[in-house]
Parts: structure tokens; sequence; C-alpha cells
């Protein structure tokens, strides 16, 4: 019992330094959105187009405004989390864009981002997407240098399902719990000075 009470002990030791859990996701999400709003927000037009077209975009109502706030999500959401500040508040339009593109561009795809045959989220879309994977394989190897194309990675087919939109939802669920963090966040330092007796509320 002792032992197991100071394994105990040590672990809760490690509450010492659990700032560190939300700086990793927030330097993990910021570069993510920070992209995803910058390479919308530079072909806008383009961006407002494919919300709205129904034969091969999302087909959403009202798409220059939604396309604004999707846009303006993103890239402010990337800057709070990059500084942590306001997150808590700035969670919540990312939450409800993870949302929104997971309904709209990612549902009708499954779960998987990258196409697999097997395992627990394989349908048959990506099991044929797989079969003729093997077969693009087949005739670069062939008739093409498959070394020099693979040598930065293997090829895949992107199935485009919901994974990463659920993956990041659930990251910056977190967030939106936790916070930006101890020491490292402008919302802890604005916290601390306005806990100091006698400053403003």
């Amino acid at each position: 019992m002792k032992a197991l009470n100071r394994l105990q002990d040590l672990l809760d030791a490690t509450r010492a330094v659990d700032w560190l859990a939300p700086l990793a996701l927030r330097l993990y999400l910021a570069p993510v959105f920070w992209m995803a709003g910058t390479t919308k927000l530079a072909s806008f037009s383009d961006t407002a187009e494919w919300f709205g077209n129904a034969e091969w975009g999302l087909g959403l109502p009202f798409p220059m405004l939604m396309a604004g706030l999707a846009t303006g999500a993103e890239v402010v959401g990337a800057l709070a989390l990059l500084f942590g500040l306001g997150l808590r508040w700035l969670c919540v339009p990312l939450l409800i864009t993870m949302v929104v593109a997971a309904l709209t561009a990612h549902w009708d795809n499954g779960w998987l981002a990258i196409s697999e045959a097997q395992g627990l989220f394989a349908t048959e879309r990506t099991a044929e997407a797989a079969e003729r994977l093997a077969k693009a394989k087949e005739i670069l190897m062939e008739h093409g240098n498959y070394d020099y194309l693979t040598e930065h990675g293997r090829l895949v087919v992107l199935n485009n399902g919901i994974e990463f939109s659920v993956t990041y939802f659930v990251m910056l669920l977190s967030l939106f719990f936790t916070g930006a963090g101890r020491y490292v966040s402008v919302d802890y330092w604005l916290a601390q000075r306005l806990r100091k007796p006698g400053a403003n509320p």
C-alpha cells in the first residue's frame, strides 16, 4: 500500500507541469487552422463558390457569409491558439466550424481520412480505393520510376472522411474546458493581473 501511495504521489507531482498538455495542443492546432484559414482567404471568391455550389461544392446557404465566418474563425482562432488569448471563447467558433466541416464536406465519406482496405473503419468504398491504388502501383512499377515517386512517402488514396475534423474537435473541446494553460498563455497572465487585490474587475 505504501508503494502504491508513493507512486500516486509521484503521479500527482506531474501536475506541476500540467501546462504542457494545453500548450502542446495549441502548438499542434495553430498551424493547422492558420493554413486552412489563409488558404481560404487567398482564394476567397473560389472558396465562397465552393461553399454555395450544390453540384460540386457544399451547397450551403449564404455562401459568402458562411465562407467568411469559416475563414475568420480559422485565422483568428489560429492566433488565439498560438498566443493563448481569449482561447476558450474562440474555441466555440472553431468547434462549430469542425462540426459543419464534418457534416457537409466529410460525412458521406465515412471515418477514414486515408483509404484502407482493412480495419475497423474500412468500408466498401475504401476497400475499392485500395484495390485501385494497388493497380496504379503496378502500372507505375512497370512503366514509371516508382522508387523516385515514393522516395519521400508512400502513395495513398485520399478518402476525405471525418477522421481529422473529429480529431480536431476533440482537441478543441479539451482546450475549451481546460483553457490555454498556465505560464505560456496571455490568458493566464491576464487572469493573474485581474485577480490581484485592488485590480479592476
